[in-house]
């Protein structure tokens, strides 16, 4: 079990095509705020249908689209 599962279980359960999530509701979904660590752990998010294609740190969001 990945400490990001409620991240992916979010987005499965929720079924959106698209989300952008602030690093703010990202934290909110987690409890904790999203690390480096992310990086290696954003491959998980294909496992639940979605695929993460943009992290920006200037704007503080990370992309999910549904596969």
């Amino acid at each position: 079990m990945s400490k990001y599962n409620p991240l992916w279980e979010y987005l499965k359960e929720n079924r959106k095509n698209n989300y952008i999530l602030s690093y703010e509701e990202i934290r909110n979904i987690l409890g904790f705020d999203i690390d480096h660590s992310f990086l290696t752990y954003k491959k998980e998010a294909k496992e639940h249908g979605y695929e993460v294609s943009k992290i920006s740190m200037k704007e503080k969001t990370v992309i999910f689209n549904r596969l």
